[in-house]
């Protein structure tokens, strides 16, 4: 089926990430030294961001998986857990690495199209060879 490479990506990225954020959960709440001192959070404190990235990696998980075995509800579960990644990369744009948070936005972005456009019909698109509007 076209697109299923794409959709592959966005799996195989989505159980990257989704375990960077279970460690990065893990971390917060053992109050590592990874994380500034001084750091302003989006949330209350080290512990709620903490318990955050690691609901978001679960899900980030429970949609690379599900996308790996085929399942329809892993594109829902795939499009949140990229979206919310989105958000969070947003969310994280005043620390210390602002380029990294907006290369992991455009991922997540690209994520996220990826499983929405999977299987799409091209035939429509495409009359005799010529190609038509968003080819």
């Amino acid at each position: 089926m076209r697109g299923a490479g794409r959709v592959l990506f966005a799996a195989i990225f989505l159980l990257i990430v989704g375990t960077l954020n279970i460690i990065y959960g893990i971390g917060a709440i053992a109050d590592a030294n990874f994380y500034a001192n001084d750091t302003r959070y989006i949330l209350t404190n080290l512990n709620a961001l903490g318990w955050a990235l690691i609901i978001l990696g679960v899900i980030q998980l429970t949609g690379g998986f599900s996308l790996m075995a085929g399942r329809v509800w892993g594109r829902l579960v795939g499009i949140v857990g990229g979206s919310l990644g989105a958000i969070g990369a947003l969310l994280s744009m005043g620390n210390d690495h602002p380029w990294w948070n907006l290369a992991l936005f455009a991922l997540c972005l690209w994520v996220v199209w990826g499983i929405v456009v999977y299987g799409e019909d091209y035939d429509r698109y495409v009359d005799r060879g010529r190609a038509g509007p968003g080819v």
